[in-house]
């Protein structure tokens, strides 16, 4: 997660069985019951862009200059974008099930500003089949690219043109450089390039250190902010989810310690939301179910 400000991100505990609002005052606004608990990173505190629920389906949200929802529609379906990580983590157990939904109920996401910048974003989707799924919303039409080979996600520019620019590199297709900078085009080939080369393994703790020297690769080096970019601001975050074994990694760019969530050890019946700011201290590391309290 890159960002231009620091994010005041929280780790939560969403238990199953919550009533929730898509859109609240506005005419297509509809309600569901969360059917999957998840746990989740609130931005802000308050908007969910990424996150894992308990049957394996993981989510992540990422800013995206191009995306265009086109002009409000109310007798379509409305989904806040701060409301559409959450909702698809809720009801949906697979990729495949979740871009039906996306395809069928022709819903329209509605945009909002994220801490005085535009809100506007794609999504990606993985599970624990494999399947994955790159979302977005381009001239008020919604864009899906649905298959294992989608398997990697930046910001700027839209999906279709990273797929053609990285074909320009050696090891990808064609013969340029391997490209270093912090541009998003750049940042996209590296991990396209390198994720591809990782070794197969059934350990789960070197497939999350493989994982993770990947995106440490594609950070955008902390404290490199530039306000009037948000495509290249620092990296805040970095998450990497295990879909097998349910074990969600949160790293903090601002704190010297990895910490994870083990799903499987969590009880998603609870009347409560749990929630836990890993960024707000320096000496806890390593699994933190016991650090998560009730809000």
């Amino acid at each position: 997660m890159d960002w231009f400000e620091d994010t005041a991100t929280v780790l939560a505990v969403r238990p199953r069985g919550v009533e929730r609002e898509s859109a609240p005052g506005d005419l297509g606004s509809f309600t569901w019951r969360s059917e999957y608990g998840s746990v989740v990173c609130l931005m802000y505190g308050a908007i969910a862009v990424d996150g894992l629920n308990e049957v394996g389906l993981q989510v992540s949200g990422l800013y995206l200059a191009e995306s265009n929802y086109g002009e409000r529609d109310t007798s379509r379906p409305g989904l806040a974008l701060a409301q559409a990580i959450q909702c698809l983590l809720d009801r949906f157990d697979t990729v495949a099930a979740a871009v039906a939904w996306l395809e069928s109920s022709d819903v329209q996401i509605i945009p909002l500003d994220i801490g005085g910048k535009p809100g506007t974003g794609h999504i990606a989707l993985g599970d624990v089949s494999g399947d994955s799924a790159i979302i977005e919303f381009v001239d008020g039409a919604l864009t899906v690219h649905h298959g294992t080979e989608y398997t990697v996600m930046a910001n700027s520019p839209v999906y279709a043109e990273q797929l053609e620019l990285e074909q320009r590199y050696a090891g990808l297709g064609g013969e340029a450089p391997l490209p270093g900078g912090t541009d998003s085009p750049d940042r996209f080939a590296r991990a396209a390039f390198y994720s591809a080369r990782l070794p197969e393994t059934a350990d789960a703790r070197a497939a999350a250190a493989y994982a993770f020297s990947v995106i440490r690769n594609a950070s955008a080096p902390f404290g490199t902010a530039d306000p009037v970019r948000p495509n290249v601001s620092t990296t805040r975050w970095r998450i990497v989810a295990d879909l097998t074994d349910r074990r969600y990694f949160f790293e903090s760019t601002s704190n010297p310690n990895v910490v994870w969530v083990e799903l499987s050890q969590l009880d998603f019946g609870a009347t409560s939301e749990l929630r836990f700011a890993p960024e707000e201290t320096t000496s806890v590391s390593g699994k933190v179910n016991g650090a998560f309290a009730a809000v």
